[in-house]
């Protein structure tokens, strides 16, 4: 028989032959062996010695294996940790990022917490921005949009694990277009897809084999999505309303121009001093 320590060391060394998977070896590794064998982190810490029956050693070189196919962990695994909430996921949504909990404090650090106001997050994905919004602003009404059902309906239960549910409207819909008439926000948040098709060789196999497309590439310059949406937000946001949108690497002054005519525009480094969202408010006056 196996051990837990044992099993633990041979899969980090399998991960670890892999140029793409060898920085992560050593987590992958434990988090896949606690998912596989349903134990928390310190039943291994207390107790590396026990061992593994041959079905349990089994299921875990399967799911090593899947990993040496660069699925992803949290696909294995089927969640992803996310402003302190624990989200489901699955391949048809993008996996929630560190980086967009920017986007969520720089939404939460510019709505008020005590009374009600309305958000719209569009291409919402599994959820992530729209319930760690609805849950940090108990007040909050969100309107979660996205063209994908199968993102939807993972959203929507996401939502009601947190109970945020009933303050959630979540619809299928390409941007703003299933909006009823006379729809306005004060705040539409979006981490939209951003990725140049021209970087597609150069993503990690993880993400350019296994996250959806859709949630990924935006256009030989990876802007055609915030092209459609700004000129859209200006129509539906109330006066003095709140865009705040994540944005690729390098895209700083794209989406400057973009947002030209925005008053108090501003970016927002993520932990590596790049550019991550810009947030800007309502022009004072739009035109049709």
């Amino acid at each position: 028989m196996i051990t837990l320590r044992q099993s633990l060391t041979a899969a980090t060394q399998q991960l670890a032959t892999d140029e793409h998977l060898r920085a992560e070896a050593p987590r992958d590794a434990e988090l896949l062996l606690l998912h596989t064998l349903q134990i928390p982190r310190a039943t291994l810490l207390a107790h590396p010695e026990l061992e593994l029956t041959s079905d349990q050693l089994y299921l875990y070189e399967q799911t090593i294996h899947r990993r040496l196919q660069y699925e992803p962990v949290q696909y294995i695994t089927g969640q992803q940790e996310f402003y302190g909430l624990t989200l489901r996921v699955s391949p048809a949504v993008l996996i929630p990022r560190p980086e967009t909990e920017h986007l969520v404090e720089s939404v939460l650090a510019r709505l008020p917490h005590d009374h009600p106001v309305s958000i719209a997050d569009v291409g919402t994905g599994s959820g992530a921005i729209a319930i760690a919004l609805a849950v940090h602003l108990p007040e909050a009404h969100v309107t979660a949009l996205d063209l994908s059902t199968e993102a939807l309906h993972l959203a929507q239960l996401n939502a009601e694990n947190h109970n945020v549910a009933h303050r959630i409207r979540f619809l299928h819909s390409d941007l703003f277009a299933a909006l009823p008439p006379g729809a306005a926000f004060d705040a539409i948040v979006s981490n939209p897809p951003y990725v140049p098709t021209s970087d597609r060789p150069d993503l990690h196999p993880q993400v350019r084999e296994y996250e959806p497309v859709t949630a990924l590439f935006a256009g030989s310059d990876g802007l055609d999505i915030y092209r459609r949406l700004i000129p859209q937000a200006q129509h539906l946001l109330k006066p003095n309303g709140l865009l705040a949108l994540e944005i690729g690497q390098g895209q700083q002054a794209s989406l400057t121009a973009l947002l030209e005519s925005w008053r108090d525009l501003f970016f927002i480094n993520d932990l590596q001093q790049i550019p991550r969202v810009a947030v800007a408010t309502r022009p004072s006056a739009t035109h049709a």
